[in-house]
């Protein structure tokens, strides 16, 4: 499925607001703009702010307060990695952002655990038919993890 188009790191913190106001959440917003500045450009020259194409490159880290904990980090490359209670997802669209915390904070994600190996992965389904899987790291589940186990 397809959702609307997030264009710049603006436009989705944007978004994560919006969502944040809907569930009542705190919300802190971290901007880092600059080449020099942002986690994924180590090998920028010294001083550079633009990339090598003219563009200033712009990265923010958002934390939202509230149960479960979740961070995300938006990168420029148009990708996330969302942090919920513990577990990260790596290289989430950036326009699936809106709807992946939509799908926590509306209680569709869900717990699953096995026997063997022993271990818990969180399942955050998104509209249409895209599902993001991780497994939890440790043997403990947070209480907000333990509420989602099925």
């Amino acid at each position: 499925m397809t959702y609307p188009h997030l264009p710049t790191t603006e436009s989705a913190v944007a978004a994560i607001r919006a969502i944040a106001a809907e569930y009542r959440l705190s919300m802190a917003v971290t901007d880092d703009i600059g080449a020099d500045q942002t986690s994924r450009r180590t090998s920028a020259p010294l001083f550079a702010v633009a990339d090598p194409d003219g563009s200033l490159p712009h990265e923010a880290f958002v934390e939202l307060g509230g149960s479960p904990t979740v961070s995300i980090r938006i990168f420029p490359e148009d990708d996330a990695t969302i942090t919920v209670d513990g577990v990260e997802f790596h290289d989430v669209p950036r326009d699936s952002v809106p709807p992946f915390l939509t799908s926590v904070y509306s209680g569709l994600a869900f717990v699953q655990g096995r026997f063997f190996p022993p271990g818990y992965r969180l399942y955050v389904p998104l509209p249409g038919d895209e599902t993001h899987k991780e497994s939890i790291p440790g043997t403990s589940l947070t209480p907000w993890l333990s509420g989602r186990v099925r």
